[in-house]
């Protein structure tokens, strides 16, 4: 039997904001019975409460960090076949929001020590601890430099899922959290503490949701200034694709959409009528929709779609925007949904079964990402048949390929350069395809929503990675 304890800062169904509660709601649950897989992460007060009351109390102890003896709770839930475990501080996670705090550095270093502190607590010994993103990247160091007596032969698998964010600090801010004297090399980051580096040099293997973002992160334009590191460690990062939880993202059984469906060439046309109205759209079933479900940030794209928006709206199709984000883009694309009141709708909202509404009744789906580690909205939009328009960077480039018409291959269409005008190319190509070549596009619609990004091939990899570790 195998150990393997995840270490997250969130986690679907009890706390998510984007992928990485995705991933670690799907994974763990993901391996064969012969992996025992049990979760770790904090106690938000914004878990829902029909999942809290599953909840209950394991143990409680105090720690002292920063000259401040700090409570810490101890508590277990079953979900899934999966253990899950909750630290509990209200003073860190008692909070509307997972993130955005100004003590953040503060809030996740307690949570990576109570993590530490807790494991004596539980009944089992993990062989692998995997660990995820910059806010789990301090259990990772300490457990290499602080408490490697305590666990002399667990193993450390530290994953990015966004190098972007990094855990950088000043020094004497999170110094006595970590219980640092001085600042060693492998945390030090242009006079600062990187939780992320020291992460990167503790671990036994380091980990990226895409094998594409793997290569990527040896460049300068994508490391986020740890290329360097990361090309230092070259023998020991892995890309491995993530997936998707196709049991929650399902055209047959999701209770979202307006009319479930098994076969999207007969009932789709039916999602997207049901949206025109919903959305006092002109109720045609001749037009593309295209939507974008997204943040409403540069990293997505959006300043490509910006200059060229006009251009867009003048092909024959639809636009459907949901997300938030930046003002400048929230504004932009509300003022412009205004003056094109018949051709597209700006949504400013996170609304999880409106999305799966947008995706069910969408032609196409517009992902056009300076940067994308890996990416599941793509996955997700192939489920409902819709067909991705990417560009080629990341895991959008590992998991959507561009139409032949004559060949019938290929799920979707991209572009290379990042360019708006390449993105228009690219959504005029498509559009024309789906008015002029009827018999292709519904060929690309059924090899898009044929494709399947299930979690249990990843898994088996990441199996194969562990018992390596522990050879």
């Amino acid at each position: 039997m195998l150990n393997v304890l995840f270490v997250t800062s969130e986690a679907y169904p009890f706390s998510k904001s984007g992928g990485l509660g995705d991933v670690l709601g799907a994974l763990p649950k993901s391996f064969p019975d012969d992996v025992k897989t049990q979760v770790i992460l904090p106690y938000y007060s914004t878990i829902p409460e029909e999942l809290r009351q599953k909840i209950k109390p394991l143990k409680h102890f105090q720690m002292w960090m920063s000259d401040t003896l700090h409570y810490c709770g101890l508590l277990t839930a079953e979900h899934e076949g999966v253990t899950f475990y909750f630290i509990d501080n209200e003073a860190f996670f008692k909070r509307p929001s997972l993130y955005g705090y100004y003590d953040d550095g503060e809030r996740f270093s307690f949570f990576c020590r109570a993590v530490l502190d807790s494991l004596p607590l539980l009944d089992f010994t993990p062989d692998i601890v995997h660990c995820n993103d910059w806010q789990t990247a301090a259990v990772a160091y300490l457990l290499k430099h602080q408490y490697r007596r305590a666990f002399p032969n667990t193993k450390v698998v530290f994953t990015i899922h966004n190098i972007r964010y990094q855990g950088v600090y000043g020094f004497h801010d999170i110094s006595p959290y970590l219980h640092l004297g001085f600042l060693p090399s492998d945390l030090e980051f242009y006079g600062k503490i990187n939780l992320m580096k020291g992460a990167l040099y503790a671990a036994d293997l380091i980990t990226t949701v895409s094998p594409t973002y793997a290569a990527e992160l040896k460049d300068p334009y994508y490391g986020e200034g740890l290329d360097g590191v990361i090309r230092h460690l070259d023998q020991q990062v892995v890309g491995i694709l993530n997936g998707i939880d196709e049991s929650i993202y399902d055209s047959k059984t999701d209770p979202a959409l307006f009319v479930p469906y098994d076969n999207p060439e007969k009932k789709k046309v039916e999602n997207k009528k049901a949206l025109q109205e919903y959305f006092d759209l002109p109720v045609r079933g001749d037009v593309p929709m295209v939507s974008m479900i997204t943040r409403l940030v540069e990293q997505k794209g959006l300043d490509l779609v910006s200059n060229v928006i006009h251009e867009i709206l003048q092909l024959d199709l639809q636009l459907v925007i949901l997300g938030t984000g930046d003002a400048i883009y929230e504004n932009l694309f509300r003022s412009i949904a205004y003056n094109y009141p018949d051709k597209m709708v700006t949504i400013i909202d996170f609304d999880d079964n409106l999305s799966r509404k947008i995706y069910a009744a969408s032609d196409f789906f517009l992902m056009p990402s300076k940067f994308e580690p890996c990416g599941l909205s793509q996955m997700i939009a192939m489920r409902y048949g819709a067909v991705p328009i990417v560009r080629e960077t990341g895991g959008l480039k590992d998991t959507v390929t561009y139409f032949n018409p004559k060949t019938k291959k290929g799920n979707g269409f991209s572009f290379a350069t990042y360019n708006a005008h390449d993105m228009l190319f690219t959504i005029q190509h498509a559009v024309s395809l789906y008015h002029n070549s009827p018999a292709a596009y519904k060929k690309l619609v059924k090899n898009a929503y044929n494709t399947h990004f299930d979690w249990k091939q990843s898994a088996d990899i990441y199996l194969s990675y562990y018992n390596k570790l522990m050879e």
